[in-house]
């Protein structure tokens, strides 16, 4: 699965592109706990069953702020966030609800069981799996979302399911699945990754990259 460092590779090249002005250390410092923050259900699943990848990896609290940060910033007639830290202050806050959603929810929405999408309004873990081509012979072809066949019967539209919080363990460094499912008296293997393929080591190197170059453009601009 992707981790904490291949999220915060990927938020670091979203945040480039989203910051307007100089991207200061402050502003660096709270998006970077912003997409570390969700990681945090791993340590409730040692007395939820089915906490990580649903307690705080869902669509329902970025739904939910976004909707309150849309009224507060663009609606009221004072806004809280923008007495309080300024135009500074509402862009972070936009740019880290961006960074969380596509740097944290949407990349763990394609991996391993995928996420408890609307956890606690749904129960119901989802996984992004599938392709999208256009071939010479079938034309456009698309398997994300599987539609009812009328040759079928029974069959139902398949966005990808997978479970439940009953039944589905995601698993983790503080509650690996050997340690669910083994010999409590075996020794469990726990493992942090960094990156679990190329193309995730790639993403954390792109991110640390686009960051050096930023700063550095920053820093000519400001001269």
């Amino acid at each position: 699965m992707p981790s904490t460092i291949v999220h915060a590779g990927f938020a670091l090249l979203l945040a480039a592109g989203l910051w307007k002005g100089t991207l200061d250390r402050r502003a660096l410092a709270v998006l970077l706990v912003i997409v570390v923050v969700p990681e945090a259900d791993t340590i409730a699943g040692l007395w939820m069953d089915g906490a990580h990848r649903a307690l705080l990896h869902n669509l329902t609290i970025p739904i939910v702020a976004g909707l309150l940060l849309y009224w507060d910033t663009c609606h009221r007639e004072r806004s809280w966030l923008r007495d309080r830290w300024g135009g500074w202050g509402v862009q972070v806050a936009w740019v880290g609800l961006f960074v969380h959603v596509f740097a944290h929810m949407l990349l763990d929405y394609a991996h391993l069981e995928g996420i408890n999408v609307f956890y606690p309004v749904v129960d119901q873990f989802v996984r992004l799996e599938g392709e999208l081509y256009y071939s010479t012979t079938e034309g456009f072809v698309q398997t994300f979302v599987e539609f009812p066949t009328d040759d079928v019967e029974g069959t139902a539209m398949d966005v990808g399911a997978t479970g439940t919080t009953a039944d589905t363990h995601v698993d983790n460094p503080v509650e690996p699945t050997a340690a669910v499912e083994g010999d409590p008296d075996e020794p469990v293997e726990r493992l942090f990754p960094v990156a679990d393929s190329g193309w995730q080591f790639h993403l954390v190197l792109s991110g640390l990259f686009v960051l050096l170059a930023r700063r550095f453009q920053d820093r000519r601009d400001e001269q």
